[in-house]
């Protein structure tokens, strides 16, 4: 099955797909600390959301419940943040 390679993927390379996560993570709030108001939002939230999703992934698979709980909540605060960029919801 499809899933089953993504997990041995993730599983091979999760020490890498982590550490791109995170450095995401750092440069999604950095840009908007650099930028403030000015900063492109709908990029943020979709580079954010995509590192959640990453680090989530991870984190489901080492069965670690609290980073799991983390980075899931990151992605439900992604998608709002998504959807308030995009001017769908206000």
């Amino acid at each position: 099955m499809a899933i089953t390679r993504i997990n041995s993927f993730v599983r091979r390379y999760m020490a890498i797909i982590e550490m791109v996560g995170v450095l995401m993570r750092i440069f999604s709030f950095s840009l908007v600390s650099w930028l403030g108001p000015a900063s492109p939002f709908m990029f943020v939230w979709m580079f954010n959301t995509a590192d959640a999703i990453m680090l989530s992934w991870c984190s489901i698979l080492k069965k670690d419940k609290a980073y799991t709980m983390l980075n899931v909540f990151w992605i439900m605060v992604g998608v709002i943040g998504i959807l308030r960029a995009g001017d769908f919801i206000h």
